[in-house]
């Protein structure tokens, strides 16, 4: 039968880990691994894996008095008999109990080690976090890296015309959830300082108003297009001439291999995930946080110094082919899960 993977999600309609989730579930199923899904609805990520072949099972994850996720779950785990099941996020893990599987979660953040108790092992997509639940007390045999990866999927750029940007301006791109860890504020003061520059912000959130008033206040709005979230951002880092992330909290910051895949340049934040990505100058450059004048300086830098934008997206894709591409992370998860499972089943010596 092969290799028997149950995957437990119950996040947000949208998200980077949801997303990374999604193409994870599609990658593994291509690759070959008999996989059973289960996760909490969400209309466009389920389309998107019945169209990859996948079948998930909907649960609703509710909160204290929701009795039914743990018993279903179960049910499911009984009826697939999974060599593995890797839980992601909190919530989707305390739904999950021990059993005759290796019980692993995923972790993309910070997270609260109580919901982690009863996990054989934790797979960290970053080497700080990885570093941070072993501080925390879990055993560093049993905490391991494995980072993400994206497509390498391209598309024709987005007309500029089609939002109204000038043909010859400099055109800065900006993804993300519009929240306050995501620092778009920020980047609308850069914005402010860097006159010719025009501003794609692809999102949405709950700071939408508030970020779009004060775009307003500052003098940039007629620069900036709010473009809500977007499913074609290969197009629109395609017609993108630099980059830009200006979060002021990112574990990993999946922005910035998604612009090296799409050979963008790219200016960031020193937040701990692209501190430990990006050499700035080489495949990107790094500014402090909540600091918009440096910001400012770095996006004339990437505009106005010579080469140094071809440079550095040449850099990234360099970056990218190294460690991040689908095929290199599928081979890790493969190679991840077939070493527990043969440890569980005592072909490998635990020591």
């Amino acid at each position: 039968m092969g290799l028997r993977i149950l995957q437990v999600m119950a996040g947000a309609e949208q998200g980077g880990a949801e997303l990374f989730f999604e193409r994870l579930c599609i990658a593994l199923h291509r690759a070959g691994l008999h996989q059973h899904v289960v996760m909490r609805e969400a209309s466009v990520r389920l389309a998107r894996m019945r169209e990859a072949g996948l079948r998930p099972v909907l649960l609703p994850f509710g909160g204290r008095f929701d009795f039914k996720t743990g018993r279903a779950l179960r049910q499911e785990i009984a009826r697939f008999q999974p060599a593995v099941v890797l839980s992601w996020m909190n919530r989707a893990t305390r739904f999950v109990r021990p059993g005759n599987h290796v019980f692993c979660a995923r972790l993309g953040g910070y997270y609260d080690l109580k919901y982690y108790r009863g996990c054989d092992w934790l797979v960290c997509n970053t080497e700080d976090i990885r570093d941070y639940v072993i501080k925390q007390g879990f055993p560093a045999e049993r905490a391991v890296h494995l980072p993400n990866f994206v497509p390498q999927q391209h598309m024709a750029p987005t007309a500029r015309k089609l939002l109204y940007t000038p043909e010859n301006a400099p055109l800065v791109l900006a993804l993300g959830r519009l929240h306050e860890n995501k620092a778009f504020d920020v980047l609308l003061r850069a914005l402010a300082l860097v006159p010719d520059v025009y501003l794609w912000l692809a999102g949405e959130g709950p700071l939408r108003a508030s970020l779009e008033t004060l775009a307003q206040d500052l003098g940039v709005k007629p620069r900036v297009r709010f473009l809500g979230w977007r499913d074609d951002t290969p197009a629109l880092y395609a017609a993108a001439d630099l980059v830009v992330f200006p979060s002021r909290h990112e574990p990993l910051g999946n922005v910035v291999l998604e612009a090296w895949a799409q050979r963008t340049p790219m200016v960031s934040t020193r937040t701990d995930g692209p501190a430990r990505l990006i050499t700035s100058g080489h495949n990107g450059l790094l500014v402090p946080i909540d600091d918009h004048r440096a910001m400012a300086g770095a996006i004339r830098q990437a505009f106005g110094e010579p080469g140094l934008g071809e440079a550095m997206a040449r850099a990234g894709w360099d970056s990218y082919l190294a460690a991040y591409t689908e095929e290199k992370v599928v081979a890790s998860y493969r190679s991840f899960f077939e070493t527990i499972v043969a440890e569980r089943s005592g072909a490998v010596d635990r020591g």
